[in-house]
């Protein structure tokens, strides 16, 4: 239940940041923790208030990815990092539709899961870093019913026009979520090439719309 339950929280922050709901670009020297803390309020504040995100439905989550920006995600990064070494197989054309599918796909995959949020906090713990760092790991504690669990976030801090501190990954349990689909993708890479990953991606896509 508890595993259930974190995956889910993770599924519905990474949507919810993916999504862009209400996100305002951040100061550039907006400290990683504190970006973590906001975010987190600004989510959850978000998905209690509007009933249709709440709700799951798609076609205006969909909307929304269309129209916004992720100004606090490093997406490129966490696709490339999803994908693995296939990355660098794959010419620009080819890096792009990975990123529309994977985008879509963690969109249409975790779109249910926003309805699972009710009374949960986030306590986000004393950070261990260094102001020289460029990368670092902000932890947080997850409080509902039952013992609280731990929602950890890698981000980098990027240079020059929206610079900022960046989120490139999840950790649910000590499973990173990029790790999680880079086995997935290797797998089809191995079999099919990156086209093949990129066919996959577009099938399960529209199996998940259909279902909806």
């Amino acid at each position: 239940m508890q595993r259930r339950f974190l995956g889910r929280w993770a599924a519905t922050t990474l949507a919810a940041l993916v999504m862009g709901v209400s996100l305002p670009t951040q100061a550039a020297d907006e400290a990683p923790d504190a970006l973590i803390r906001r975010l987190s309020t600004e989510v959850l504040d978000a998905l209690r208030a509007d009933k249709s995100i709440k709700a799951g439905e798609i076609d205006k989550i969909i909307m929304l990815v269309d129209k916004t920006i992720m100004p606090n995600v490093n997406f490129r990064r966490m696709t490339a990092a999803a994908v693995g070494p296939g990355w660098r197989q794959a010419n620009t054309q080819q890096q792009q539709r990975l990123q529309e599918e994977f985008k879509t796909l963690l969109v249409r995959t975790y779109a249910g899961a926003l309805a699972q949020v009710n009374d949960q906090t986030i306590t986000v713990k004393p950070l261990r870093a260094t102001p020289e760092d460029k990368d670092v790991l902000v932890r947080t504690e997850v409080r509902g019913r039952g013992d609280p669990v731990q929602l950890d976030y890698r981000l980098e801090k990027t240079p020059g026009v929206g610079a900022g501190w960046k989120i490139y990954n999840l950790n649910v349990l000590g499973v990173w979520l990029v790790d999680t689909y880079r086995t997935q993708f290797a797998q089809e890479i191995n079999a099919k090439g990156v086209d093949g990953l990129i066919q996959s991606l577009a099938a399960r896509n529209l199996s998940n719309a259909t279902k909806r």
